[in-house]
């Protein structure tokens, strides 16, 4: 070795030597940061997180470090919270100190800080306060929105019925169904089935939510700066939400054109009546860019996560045949087989209600939730959290926990019974969230999973292609989201 090769690789340790040490004080934190696993320069822990199923990896360290606990999604920090009492100490009892939104770089890059989902301060309050009290107006949690579930959970019966016994995969029969219901709210339209631009944004959506949830997705999360030169599966993703705002903004120009503010029909309506309200206001968060981001925000999240709740829900009972039957008795009981489903029929179905929340916990379709942070150096615990550092609070982790939900791996609708029958609540049930970033469309994603779920046993049974004891229930890949894996079934009229 010459003397400039000897050089060469001693100025190449330094360098290393000086990144590691730079890397090991910022997760230091004067001592305070909580513990974790040692992190290398550029990757972090990249080499220790398996992406497959992040969050089972997630539980694994929390069993070394604790219930509070720091990693480096590359050269990311971030704290992880494992288990109800961490989850519940940080969103529910210190909820001012933990709402905002934490760094999310393919949020980030879907939006750039616009919108609901992805903003913070004055932008969110502003936005989420509108979008609550517009959704609400419009009839969320309310009996004219349960009339419209009904009439669409009735127009997917004959959907279901037009496939006369024949093999299909239902994810665009419940992508459509589902996304129609916040259609009407956003757009001011049903739309049909076979709308060849209605499937295709179906499509969309259902493979952003895939791409996001796979390997692409999470080395985006760890490598954001790489990954957006190195061509793959994520550059579609962004194709995908660039023509999912193309649509949007041609609804947002008809919308204009037609626009009566003393007689709006949906929330574009109301977005664009609130903007000619507020144009003369400096701090206004209501301009054309938002409501694009905002109305993105609605349409995907009111679309995707209930869906893939039915899709992933339908796959678990044709696994066990023995819990679809019990409650399709239920059903024929207490609401028969011509009458539809209401709301007000769950108090007096709590088997059926049990299976609906052990399906949402069983699956918890965002595993680690959406990422938080601390917009100041935080006490938490014996810990000091510094200003900016991202927090996940793993939802996984509060619905799969071992002491509340015993064999939490395992289907089991006994977790929300009583030994008497009756329906057992529990403040573990956080599969949209907690606190003050808690889902806004919970009590409209309640109702249509409940409401279709019920609608579509009612009405059939679910006949499976191999034998229920072969049916793979583990998700296909569990990043972002779980999703299960294609499958196809039958549904034979009752």
């Amino acid at each position: 070795m010459d003397t400039q090769e000897a050089t060469t690789v001693f100025l190449v340790l330094c360098i290393s030597c000086f990144l590691f040490f730079a890397s090991w004080r910022k997760r230091s934190g004067n001592g305070k940061l909580p513990p974790g696993p040692v992190s290398f320069p550029i990757v972090g822990n990249a080499l220790q997180l398996k992406t497959k199923n992040l969050s089972r990896t997630l539980h694994k360290l929390s069993e070394t470090y604790g219930p509070v606990f720091t990693v480096h999604f590359g050269s990311e920090r971030v704290v992880a919270l494992h288990g109800y009492e961490a989850v519940k100490e940080a969103l529910i009892d210190r909820a001012d100190k933990f709402a905002a939104r934490g760094r999310m770089p393919i949020g980030d890059k879907f939006n750039n800080g616009l919108g609901i989902v992805f903003s913070n301060g004055e932008r969110w309050k502003q936005l989420r306060q509108f979008a609550l009290t517009t959704l609400r107006n419009f009839g969320m949690g309310k009996r004219s929105i349960e009339m419209q579930i009904q009439e669409e959970a009735q127009y997917l019966v004959k959907k279901l019925s037009s496939t006369q016994k024949m093999p299909f995969d239902p994810t665009f029969l419940l992508s459509c169904a589902v996304s129609n219901i916040i259609c009407s709210i956003i757009f001011g339209k049903h739309r049909d089935y076979e709308d060849r631009k209605f499937l295709t944004l179906m499509g969309l959506m259902n493979d952003i939510f895939h791409v996001v949830s796979s390997h692409w997705g999470q080395l985006y999360q760890l490598f954001p700066s790489l990954m957006d030169v190195l061509p793959g599966p994520h550059k579609r993703m962004f194709k995908n939400v660039d023509e999912l705002k193309k649509f949007i903004s041609e609804e947002v120009k008809k919308h204009q054109d037609s626009l009566d503010p003393s007689s709006p029909q949906d929330i574009i309506d109301c977005f664009l009546t609130k903007m000619e309200q507020d144009k003369h206001n400096d701090k206004s968060e209501f301009y054309l860019e938002n409501l694009v981001a905002t109305t993105f925000d609605l349409f995907i999240a009111g679309t995707e996560t209930p869906s893939t709740t039915l899709r992933y829900g339908l796959l678990i009972l044709l696994k066990y045949p023995e819990i679809q039957e019990k409650v399709q008795k239920e059903i024929d009981f207490v609401i028969g087989r011509t009458q539809s489903a209401c709301m007000a029929n769950r108090s007096q179905m709590p088997y059926t209600d049990a299976v609906v929340h052990e399906i949402q916990r069983f699956i918890a379709v965002i595993p680690l939730g959406l990422p938080h942070t601390v917009s100041q150096d935080t006490p938490f615990r014996q810990y000091i959290i510094p200003k900016g550092t991202t927090i996940y609070p793993i939802l996984s982790s509060v619905l799969h926990d071992s002491k509340e939900f015993p064999d939490p791996e395992q289907f089991n609708p006994e977790h929300f019974l009583n030994e008497n029958g009756t329906f057992r609540k529990s403040n573990f049930f956080m599969p949209f969230s907690a606190g003050k970033r808690i889902c806004l469309g919970e009590s409209l994603a309640r109702m249509e999973i409940f409401l279709i779920l019920v609608t579509i046993l009612q009405n059939f049974t679910l006949k499976p292609l191999i034998d229920p004891k072969e049916i793979d229930i583990s998700p296909e890949m569990s990043g972002f989201g779980n999703a299960p894996k294609p499958y196809q079934l039958c549904v034979l009229p009752r």
